[in-house]
């Protein structure tokens, strides 16, 4: 069966974002969490236009040759500008979860707004056998709550940014997380964590 993993750029504060994201602004002041993406020699593979270092690329293309769908949240959604239409992966569907109609769905992109269990279980469907990834800090807290992810990577990124928009939500109870890779590279280091169950 294929895994639930969530794998985002995040500060060493938490923040996934800078100050004031939203619609037209974009991920707000946060953008130096994604240089990386940019800063290195090493074409990827499945993102066209990102040159990342190698230790990145490899890591970067290995997660996410894994996926072949997404689900984000409704804010995602919308502070990304609605992935003009797309995905924010090249090669997989995207679902929408939200609690409220999404004006201007694309034939790539589905809306959910019955939870996040049948979030999952549509992005199962159109993953094909590939991993399902997460989008955003409240799908990521919904499916943990709800014990439906197998695996949490952060790109830490070496900033303090001091607001913006949390990564992790209030949880009811702990999630216990397992290492199982730690990778330094130039401007973030990527953290592979196993859930625990």
């Amino acid at each position: 069966m294929s895994k639930v993993i969530s794998a985002h750029a995040v500060s060493v504060d938490g923040y996934i974002t800078g100050r004031e994201p939203g619609p037209g602004r974009g991920l707000g002041d946060g953008t130096m969490l994604f240089d990386w993406y940019f800063d290195g020699g090493t074409p990827s593979q499945v993102f066209d236009g990102f040159k990342l270092s190698e230790p990145s690329a490899r890591v970067f293309d290995g997660l996410a040759g894994r996926v072949g769908a997404v689900v984000a949240g409704r804010n995602t959604y919308e502070d990304s500008d609605r992935f003009g239409g797309g995905s924010p992966h090249p090669g997989a569907r995207l679902i929408v979860l939200s609690h409220r109609a999404a004006p201007e769905l694309t034939e790539r992109q589905t809306l959910v707004t019955t939870g996040i269990e049948d979030a999952i279980a549509a992005a199962r469907e159109a993953a094909d056998g590939k991993d399902v990834g997460l989008m955003g800090g409240g799908a990521l807290t919904s499916a943990l709550q709800a014990g439906l992810v197998d695996e949490v990577i952060l790109h830490q990124v070496p900033v303090l940014l001091g607001g913006g928009r949390p990564f992790f939500q209030a949880l009811p109870e702990h999630v216990r997380l397992r290492l199982v890779e730690a990778v330094p590279a130039p401007g973030v280091t990527h953290l592979h964590y196993e859930v625990v169950r």
